[in-house]
């Protein structure tokens, strides 16, 4: 069952979050989030998380991260004003070209972040998890920047499909350990990261690549991403003179989208939109959407809405989109589903890959199969609010889906 908020439960946790007191010292986002770890685990988190709240408002932390972000990772993205796709669909949309950041995706915001912050902790090595390979690429790039060794575990279903960014992290230096327990995706290559960080609590840093996880990662992950809606926010506001009607971004873990988010929350006349993966179908095990069919739960050290059955076990999910596949989603977003900040939505397979080829078609831009389930979900938001301004997140370029693509659209 969901969990139910009264009407003032709703507008409190709302003013809290906007003013920066949620998380609350438990790591909590109202009901959700806290610190599910092993006890070998609890030391390494205190450390991360006393480094967290030192390094992250130092102004030479901030400097330096800013200074690598701009000469290095490429931002500020562009803003582009869709003008084939506003035809199409009626609405006047703009795309946060998250796209055209070094290596491909929103993905290195934090990676670059986590990596910085790791040297400063003395980290000896950084393991990481990845399912499409872009946060896999991103902490190869980002590591290899700052000097630290990184090993990324990846499911072999997930090698697989996404070879090309297991090329690219190769050549970037990275070690790349295949997964064959469990699903093979991205679960159990969270799975084996949290195996590998508990074996070496003391020398390695573990660099989580979504809104998940236990206190404080879901924060630091928000911290590192809110630079793509900071950014957006004044872009619109160049261009548009104002704000978006709607803005609209994918889901998986939800670290792309809180970012895009955060910084409108406070902002009652933008509709703030998540897609998640509808799949191939409404039955468990057929989709990856969370937020529409998911039960409370831990899962990964932290307490958020799953897809399990009764018993609470964890069930396989499915997306055409390798960073989608996944059973979980961030504690902040199953907040926001809870006081009804945001509306989370999903997109079938099928339409994701028609929202592929229109983008394709009319933009000359190809994207991400995970971004193509928020342009899916801005068509079909388009169709019902025609002349709208719909700020879309396009976290991510598709060149790493063509074998997927080549594959499934031949069928």
């Amino acid at each position: 069952m969901q969990i139910e908020l009264a009407d003032n439960e709703r507008k409190a946790l709302l003013t809290r979050l906007l003013g920066g007191k949620l998380p609350d010292e438990h790591g909590r986002f109202g009901p959700f989030g806290g610190r599910y770890a092993p006890e070998t685990l609890i030391p390494a988190l205190e450390r991360l998380e006393a480094g967290v709240f030192k390094y992250l408002p130092d102004p030479e932390f901030s400097a330096e991260l800013g200074r690598e972000l701009e000469t290095w990772a490429g931002r500020p993205t562009p803003l582009t004003h869709a003008r084939g796709l506003s035809a199409r669909w009626g609405a006047d949309v703009y795309l946060k070209r998250e796209d055209m950041a070094h290596t491909g995706a929103h993905k290195i915001n934090n990676a670059l972040g986590q990596a910085l912050l790791a040297k400063r902790l003395g980290a000896q090595r950084v393991i990481a998890e990845t399912g499409a390979g872009q946060h896999g690429v991103a902490t190869a790039a980002a590591c290899a920047r700052v000097g630290i060794p990184c090993v990324v575990y990846m499911g072999a279903v997930d090698i697989e499909r996404q070879a090309p960014n297991v090329d690219r992290m190769l050549q970037l230096g990275a070690e790349v350990v295949p997964v064959e327990s469990g699903d093979r995706t991205l679960r159990a290559a969270i799975d084996e990261a949290f195996r590998a960080w508990v074996a070496d609590p003391q020398g390695s840093y573990y660099l989580l690549g979504s809104a998940v996880g236990p206190h404080p990662y879901p924060y630091l992950v928000r911290e590192l991403q809110t630079v793509i809606g900071r950014e957006a926010r004044k872009q619109m506001a160049a261009m548009t003179g104002g704000v978006p009607d709607a803005a609209i971004a994918c889901i998986g873990g939800g670290s792309n989208a809180i970012g895009l988010f955060h910084p409108f929350l406070g902002d009652e006349k933008v509709q703030l939109i998540g897609v998640e993966a509808g799949g191939r179908g409404t039955g468990l095990g057929d989709n990856s959407a969370t937020l529409a069919t998911g039960t409370p739960g831990v899962l990964h050290g932290c307490y958020s809405l799953l897809l399990q059955d009764i018993d609470g076990q964890i069930q396989e999910t499915h997306s055409v989109s390798a960073g989608l596949d996944y059973p979980g989603v961030g504690p902040e977003h199953s907040l926001l589903k809870a006081i009804g900040r945001v509306t989370y939505t999903s997109a079938t397979d099928q339409e994701a890959l028609t929202a592929l080829q229109e983008c394709c078609a009319a933009e000359g831009i190809l994207p991400a199969l995970e971004s193509a389930h928020a342009l899916a979900g801005a068509r079909t938001w388009a169709k019902d609010n025609p002349g709208k301004r719909i700020l879309i997140g396009l976290s991510g370029r598709g060149d790493k889906d063509m074998p997927t693509l080549s594959k499934v659209l031949r069928q």
